[in-house]
């Protein structure tokens, strides 16, 4: 959310942003704002002047009563009388205007980095880097739910009957696969400092509101009925929610986390062929980093995130590349982001597999973090999120480019002591054609 006060000061910068974001219906939002808040200025310099001239006025009472002037006397109380009411009227207009403004204010979009990209999609975004050589076999690679199937690693159909479409019951040395890949990435980022965390899994409407945007909750989030909680669909959530309406000393900057959690998501739209199997459902775990620091150090540590995401792939063997999401792909808090893509041998081409993202003051101004420096001044932090890994996604990933001839998959190094050991993964029945 942007700063009412930089708004209204750089309204042709907004518009701008928001021309560049390609979200033109939201241009008048802008010249609405100013005018309601130049009204709520108005409306709270009108109440301030009627409240400090009560005390004025009834002094003036006391000594025109002193003075035996009751005529004058009740001609000014019924100016206080008046003004009591002109009050009443102004108190009652103050908080809906407020809330006018704030309404407005959430859903107008941040101000973007100059480095972005100007574009309407995903189709636009840009490739920044590649990681490893992708490598595509000479053998088939099949579908990843019929790599699982090979192992006795999944059951989708009795996942139906419990849950229904979008849910997965993983097995044996899949299940097994799936919590070491998990552990593994949280001890990874615990190698490079950051504090390992397991968040509350539900979090508030205040905290979802201040977390993101209402376009994402309404096409994310799982509310729970009867009562003001919801399902988080990303650890970031919670993660970056622990720090509402605090004041963090700036010596203790910056604030490096990696969390566990379950992530639920309603995943709504279309889904195409390659999004069977795991590849798009409505819950599965996460390994998550988040960053909350002095503005000036946001985007150094923007590039030190995604380039975790990176070194951990890598140190399992798969080739990754890091793509520039566009304006128009970036939701309205994020300053700016980029995915990061695993290579897919079987569809010979990249898939996302990570999120990074740099979102300003956003989170901040709407949770109200703040940081005091060592002279008492205070200002908003930075908050930036980052997925170390997000199984089963991941898995499809790691199946792929470990799968060998004979239908085998062999597990690398870094993952073996969370495996008993393994080495590699036999099929009881070869799913290579």
């Amino acid at each position: 959310m942007l700063d009412i006060k930089f708004l209204r000061e750089n309204p042709d910068i907004v518009k701008e942003n928001i021309k560049n974001k390609f979200q033109d219906k939201k241009l008048e939002l802008v010249d609405q704002v100013i005018e309601l808040d130049a009204k709520s200025r108005a409306t709270k310099q009108e109440a301030d002047s009627l409240r400090a001239s009560k005390n004025t006025l009834s002094k003036q009472i006391g000594a025109l009563m002193a003075q035996g002037k009751k005529e004058e006397a009740e001609a000014i109380k019924a100016q206080v009388a008046a003004n009591a009411k002109r009050l009443a009227e102004l108190e009652k207009e103050e908080p809906v205007l407020e809330e006018q403004i704030q309404k407005i204010m959430m859903i107008i979009p941040n101000i973007i980095d100059p480095s972005v990209p100007i574009g309407k999609d995903d189709s636009e975004n840009v490739e920044i880097e590649k990681f490893g050589e992708p490598v595509v076999p000479e053998f088939e690679v099949p579908y990843h739910s019929e790599i699982m199937e090979s192992l006795n690693g999944l059951d989708l159909d009795s996942a139906r009957k419990v849950a229904g479409n979008g849910f997965y019951y993983l097995m044996g040395d899949i299940a097994r696969l799936h919590s070491a890949v998990i552990s593994y990435a949280r001890d990874f980022m615990i190698d490079r400092g950051f504090t390992y965390c397991v968040p509350p899994f539900m979090i508030r409407s205040n905290v979802v509101t201040g977390v993101m945007s209402f376009a994402e909750m309404d096409a994310m989030m799982y509310k729970i009925e009867g009562e003001d909680l919801y399902l988080i669909g990303t650890s970031e959530h919670s993660m970056i929610g622990k720090y509402i309406d605090t004041m963090i000393p700036e010596a203790t900057l910056p604030q490096t986390l990696t969390s566990y959690s379950p992530c639920f998501r309603k995943e709504k739209g279309a889904h195409g062929i390659e999004e069977r199997g795991v590849y798009r459902i409505h819950q599965f775990e996460k390994q998550e980093m988040i960053v909350i620091c002095k503005p000036e150090e946001s985007m150094d540590w923007f590039h030190k995130l995604w380039k975790n995401t990176v070194d951990l792939f890598r140190s399992m063997d798969i080739p990754v590349r890091t793509i520039e999401c566009c304006s128009g792909d970036l939701a309205d808090l994020k300053v700016k982001s980029y995915d990061v893509e695993a290579w897919s041998p079987r569809q010979k081409k990249y898939f996302e597999v990570g999120s990074c993202s740099n979102l300003g003051d956003a989170q901040a101004r709407r949770l109200k973090i703040r940081v005091k420096d060592e002279d008492g001044n205070k200002y908003l932090a930075h908050t930036l999120n980052n997925t170390v890994v997000a199984p089963p996604r991941m898995l499809i990933a790691f199946l792929e480019n470990n799968l060998q001839a004979d239908g085998s998959v062999r597990i690398p190094e870094v993952l073996r002591p969370y495996m008993g050991g393994k080495e590699v993964l036999v099929p009881e029945k070869s799913s290579i054609k």
